[in-house]
């Protein structure tokens, strides 16, 4: 689905609403798997090494690299159609703020395991994507509007873990 939706998004045209859901859909399902292992795999690392395992932590951190390798792969493919292809082609407030929204997301996803000063690289590109979404939002969509209400759930999901601010 991601292969199919990825070409369409690529005809630089103001996809439907259906379209636009089903890219995203595609994508937060592969992302969501890749996600899902990277915790598993972080959670059986530091087991091993309060066990004091360290054959087994050095083989754990390959496969976790491999899968935080994937998860770049992946991220930096959808933002790259966000980019190059979707923002510019969109034509209404509701999408661009799907978008930014999007760009928000899979920038937040690449914080969750990168470090020092690519971290803060991708947490500072996150928080651009959800103010400019959110500033779109504030004009555009009634505050009951459902992408409204995602991007402010996920907009405080950023503020919560990545940037450590329950008070946001």
């Amino acid at each position: 689905m991601v292969e199919c939706t990825k070409k369409i998004a690529k005809l630089d045209l103001e996809l439907t609403v259906e379209e636009r859901n089903l890219l995203s859909v595609g994508y937060k399902n592969v992302i969501g798997a890749c996600r899902a292992s990277w915790c598993i795999m972080s959670s059986i690392e530091q087991k091993e090494e309060s066990k004091g395992n360290e054959q087994n932590v050095k083989l754990i951190k390959n496969y976790r690299s491999k899968v935080e390798e994937e998860l770049s792969m992946i991220c930096i493919d959808i933002l790259t159609i966000i980019d190059e292809h979707l923002i510019p082609s969109a034509t209404s407030g509701e999408s661009t703020i799907f978008y930014y929204k999007m760009k928000g997301d899979y920038f937040r996803y690449l914080a969750e395991f990168k470090t020092e000063q690519d971290r803060k690289d991708v947490v500072d590109q996150s928080l651009k994507g959800y103010q400019a979404a959110s500033n779109t939002a504030s004009t555009d969509l009634s505050p009951t509007h459902p992408i409204r209400l995602g991007l402010a759930l996920n907009f405080s999901i950023f503020y919560y873990e990545i940037l450590n601010s329950p008070e946001k």
